[in-house]
């Protein structure tokens, strides 16, 4: 996808998201949050800070896997999937980091919306 159409789909996902959570327009991290919790599979609930930042490392590595740098590698006591590096990430500027990851999102909700 062509910038302008990752950040065009992007505008209309997040429209959809902040609809159905009756929320502001939820930014990346939000995004990977929401995405930590489905593919976690426990379902809406309180997490504790360092839970957020490892339901967004599930979703970052999940979003990744689908480019072959990340694959599970299995659950943990708790149900809590860990995933394994199994090729290196290009250096990406922060732009880049950004509409990759923008890109990724689009994708994985659109298999949902769809």
């Amino acid at each position: 996808m062509k910038p302008s159409e990752i950040n065009s789909k992007w505008k209309i996902l997040q429209e959809k998201i902040s609809q159905e959570f009756d929320s502001d327009f939820p930014d990346l991290k939000v995004m990977l949050f929401l995405i930590g919790v489905q593919e976690l599979g426990k379902g809406p609930k309180k997490y504790s800070k360092r839970q957020k930042e490892e339901l967004m490392h599930i979703a970052t590595c999940r979003l990744l896997s689908e480019m072959g740098f990340y694959e599970l590698e299995g659950l943990d006591q708790d149900d809590w999937p860990h995933w394994k590096l199994i090729k290196a990430i290009p250096p990406y500027t922060m732009l880049e980091q950004e509409l990759l990851m923008k890109s990724l999102v689009v994708s994985y909700f659109e298999d949902i919306y769809s």
